[in-house]
C-alpha cells in the first residue's frame, strides 16, 4: 500500500566495527541510533535480513501509546505501573523526536485506544481497567454498548474504555523513516541475513556474501534470537495474522463509526481492529504455535471475525492476509541484557514492540558504552521465567491455548 523504497545494498566482502547490530527493527535502530549518539567517533553497523518494514516492525496493527495501556493501569502494582508509563513515556517521546528531527511522517494520530468487550468476563475486565485508570489519574471515557457503537459502528460489543493516550501509525513508514536517517556513523546493509555468529578475539559475524568483525554485539531480533543458540529456555515463537479489506464504497465505509479509531481486545487471544485510511478495515487475530497456519484458514477466520462485528459487510472481502511472528514469554517479561562477553540482546516484546522495543534498544547502548546495569527496565518490566523444554512446552502450549480460547469466547 505504500511507493517501493530501494533498500540498502547488502553487506558484501570483509567489514569490520565497534558495534554490530543483528535487525533493523524498533529495538536494533534504537539501539544504533542511541550508540552513535554515545560514541560518535564508531563506527556501527546493522544487519537486517530482509528489508527494513517487511517483516514484523512494518507488518503490526500500528497502535503504540505514550503510557502503557496493560501493566500501566495496573492497581495491584501502582509502584511498578509508575515505573512502566515513565520508560513507556521516553521510548515514545524518543520516537516522536526522530520524526521532528529528520522530517519524516507516519500518518501518526491521536485518537485514543480503545479496549472493548463482548463479553462478562471481558466486560470484568474493562470495569477493572477503568479503576485503573482512575487511580493513575489516566484521561479516559467509559464506553457502554451505544457508545462503542457509536465509534466503531458495530453492535457487537458490550462495553469498553477509551484512553485518551493512543495512537494510530502506519508501521512500515515508521520504521522505514527510523531506518533512513540513522546517523552517519552508521551503516545498514539489507537483505544480509546473519548465518553464523562466532567468538574469538573479536565477534565474526557470516553472511552469505560477508564477513563482519565487531568488538559488540547486539541480537536484536526478537524470536530468531534462538537459532543463534540464546534464550530457548524462556522464548515462544508465535505466529499471528491480519488482514486488510479491499478498498469500500462511501457507503460501506460509513457505517464503519468513527473515521478514525483503533480497538484492542479485553481478552490476549481476541481480535485487534482498526480503520485504516478512510474506506478499509483491519482485523489481527489467530496465533499459531513455531509455525504459520495456511493461508486458507487465516482468511477464513480473519474474514468471520471481520464479518460477525459488522455483517452489514459480508460482501466485503479482505483484500491482503499476512502472517508474522513475535516472541512471547512464559509472564510477559522480555528477555534483555548481557548475553556473553560484549553480546548484548533483546527479545520477548510480546507484541508490543514499538515503544517498548524503542527504549529497550536505547537502553541495551547505554548499558554497552556506561557499564551501567540500567536497573529501570528490570524493575519495571522484570525477568522473563523459564519455559518447560520440548515436548512439554508444546503440549503445555496448546492446553493453555485450548482453555484461554474457551475463555476468550466472543472475543476472538
Amino acid at each position: 500500500m505504500l511507493p517501493s523504497r530501494a533498500p540498502k545494498p547488502p553487506a558484501r566482502g570483509a567489514l569490520s566495527a565497534r558495534y554490530a547490530v543483528v535487525g533493523a527493527g524498533y529495538t536494533g535502530l534504537a539501539a544504533a541510533r542511541h550508540l552513535a549518539e554515545l560514541a560518535p567517533e564508531a563506527e556501527i553497523i546493522v544487519l537486517e535480513g530482509t528489508e527494513v518494514g517487511e517483516g514484523s516492525s512494518g507488518r503490526n496493527s500500528g497502535f503504540t501509546n505514550s503510557r502503557d495501556s496493560k501493566i500501566g493501569l495496573s492497581l495491584a502494582q501502582m509502584d511498578r505501573a509508575e515505573r512502566v508509563n515513565a520508560l513507556t513515556a521516553e521510548g515514545f517521546a524518543a520516537l516522536l523526536s526522530a520524526m521532528e528531527t529528520h522530517g519524516f511522517a507516519c500518518d501518526i494520530e491521536r485518537v485514543g485506544r480503545i479496549t472493548g468487550a463482548a463479553t462478562a468476563r471481558g466486560a470484568e475486565k474493562v470495569r477493572g481497567m477503568i479503576e485503573g485508570a482512575k487511580a493513575h489519574g489516566f484521561e479516559h471515557v467509559a464506553l457502554d454498548a451505544a457508545g462503542m457503537e457509536a465509534v466503531t459502528g458495530s453492535r457487537y460489543y458490550r462495553c469498553g474504555i477509551r484512553t485518551a493516550e493512543g495512537y494510530l501509525l502506519q508501521p512500515a513508514k515508521l520504521v522505514r523513516g527510523l531506518a533512513d536517517s540513522l546517523p552517519p556513523n552508521v551503516r545498514l546493509f539489507e537483505n544480509s541475513t546473519v548465518n553464523s555468529l562466532e567468538r574469538g578475539r573479536m565477534w565474526t559475524l557470516k553472511t552469505a556474501d560477508s564477513s563482519i568483525s565487531a568488538e559488540t554485539v547486539i541480537l536484536a531480533t526478537n524470536p530468531a534470537i534462538k537459532h543463534f543458540g540464546y534464550w530457548r529456555d524462556g522464548i515462544v515463537m508465535i505466529y499471528t495474522f491480519a488482514g486488510i479489506s479491499e478498498a469500500m464504497s462511501e457507503t460501506d465505509a460509513a457505517k464503519l463509526g468513527e473515521p478514525t479509531w483503533g480497538l484492542l481486545p479485553a481478552h490476549r487471544l481476541g481480535s485487534t481492529l482498526r480503520r485504516v485510511e478512510k474506506d478499509r478495515f483491519l482485523v489481527r487475530s489467530l496465533y499459531s504455535y513455531e509455525k504459520p497456519v495456511a493461508r486458507a484458514e487465516a482468511r477464513r477466520v480473519l474474514t468471520d471475525n471481520f464479518h460477525r462485528r459488522f455483517p452489514a459487510l459480508k460482501h466485503v472481502s479482505l483484500e491482503f492476509v499476512w502472517g508474522g511472528t513475535t516472541a512471547l514469554t512464559m509472564n510477559g517479561s522480555p528477555r534483555w541484557g548481557r548475553l556473553d562477553e560484549n553480546l548484548y540482546g533483546s527479545a520477548g516484546c510480546n507484541g508490543s514492540g514499538v515503544v517498548k522495543g524503542t527504549i529497550l534498544g536505547k537502553r541495551l547502548a547505554q548499558m554497552i558504552v556506561t557499564g551501567n546495569p540500567q536497573e529501570d527496565v528490570s524493575g519495571a518490566y522484570g525477568s522473563a521465567s523459564r519455559i518447560a523444554p520440548e515436548p512439554f512446552r508444546r503440549l503445555g502450549f496448546h492446553m493453555v491455548s485450548a482453555l484461554e480460547r474457551r475463555r476468550c469466547g466472543l472475543e476472538m
